[in-house]
């Protein structure tokens, strides 16, 4: 058996890649389903551009998927968040793998509280606050903040850039905070497919000083964990998966297994300021498209926008700020 675990060891994304093929050669062959799959098409060609930005990215799939079935396909948001949820939590979970295989640096210390508050803020979120939530709202609360985020990160970039990549060490209170976060991220996952992995990010990099190239295989496991108790909690616990999410994630799954970790991959050789502008062009073309396509034409839609957006901004900004005065104090302790 010591070949087997090489092969799963020294070749992850092509070890996994094959296992899941052949998995799903059984099911979808040997369980008629043939047609099934093939009707869900489009979700594979959204997802073969979306796996690979969810590996690479602090995004996960599901800011890929989510936006095109609301906002191009006119899907309701509660299936595309359930389609979100169920196909990253096998293609984030494939890119998880490769970052664990190929030793991939991560801040390990920050995973166990946020992934914790992540799943309580997904169960308690689609139990009891998704529901709730009007589908217009959802689409631009999604869009708003990321783009709030995405101006903290361009600005937070222009400062000088620190050359310790792990960022400041966690003081007290530290991982209540990121469990905070977690829930929160939990919470906004719940409502739109991902969210853990973006904020979690903001906060290492924006507050900790962690470096984009350390950050965004952390999001990825997170969201990877956070996806799979979404799925399960939806499947299981609450009123079940539509028919044709199931089409889509049979059609889809084939194309995450290998675009997420060849993402990972990517990710993991490219200096930061690419990551960074990789991943701010991805949240400016979410909010365009949301704009054109889902109009704010009404005053509380508008507010919505507004509101979301400066809140959003300060708050990160405020992040921003408080990290570069904690990693100046802390990087002596790094061996500056």
């Amino acid at each position: 058996m010591g070949w087997l675990r090489r092969a799963f060891v020294d070749h992850p994304t092509l070890s996994v890649a094959l296992c899941v093929h052949a998995v799903w050669i059984v099911v979808v062959v040997g369980g008629g389903l043939g047609a099934v799959a093939w009707s869900g098409w489009p979700m594979a060609v959204t997802m073969a551009f979306g796996s690979f930005i969810a590996g690479a990215t602090s995004e996960g799939g599901g800011a890929v998927a989510f936006p095109v079935m609301t906002l191009v396909l006119g899907i309701p948001p509660a299936v595309a968040r359930d389609f979100a949820l169920m196909i990253q939590s096998v293609g984030m979970t494939a890119a998880a793998w490769t970052i664990v295989a190929t030793r991939t640096p991560v801040r390990s210390d920050a995973i166990p509280a946020a992934a914790l508050g992540g799943a309580v803020g997904m169960v308690a979120g689609l139990g009891w606050i998704a529901p709730f939530v009007a589908a217009p709202v959802a689409k631009l609360f999604f869009t708003s903040l990321w783009l709030s985020f995405g101006v903290a990160l361009w600005l937070h970039q222009r400062q000088p850039v620190s050359e310790h990549e792990v960022g400041a060490a966690f003081g007290p209170g530290a991982h209540a905070g990121l469990f905070g976060v977690g829930v929160i991220g939990g919470i906004v996952g719940s409502i739109t497919g991902s969210g853990l992995d973006l904020l979690t990010f903001s906060v290492l990099v924006l507050r900790f000083g962690v470096s984009e190239r350390l950050g965004t295989p952390t999001s990825v496991v997170l969201m990877a964990s956070n996806a799979v108790v979404g799925a399960v909690a939806k499947g299981w616990w609450l009123d079940g998966i539509e028919p044709a999410v199931w089409s889509w994630w049979l059609a889809a799954v084939p194309v995450v297994v290998v675009g997420a970790p060849l993402g990972a991959r990517f990710v993991r050789v490219q200096p930061r300021r690419r990551i960074v502008g990789f991943l701010l062009v991805s949240i400016v073309v979410q909010f365009v498209a949301s704009v054109v396509i889902v109009p704010a034409n009404t005053p509380r839609l508008i507010g919505l926008c507004a509101v979301t957006f400066l809140t959003g901004a300060a708050a990160f900004l405020a992040l921003a700020g408080a990290g570069r005065r904690a990693l100046a104090t802390s990087v002596v302790e790094h061996g500056a």
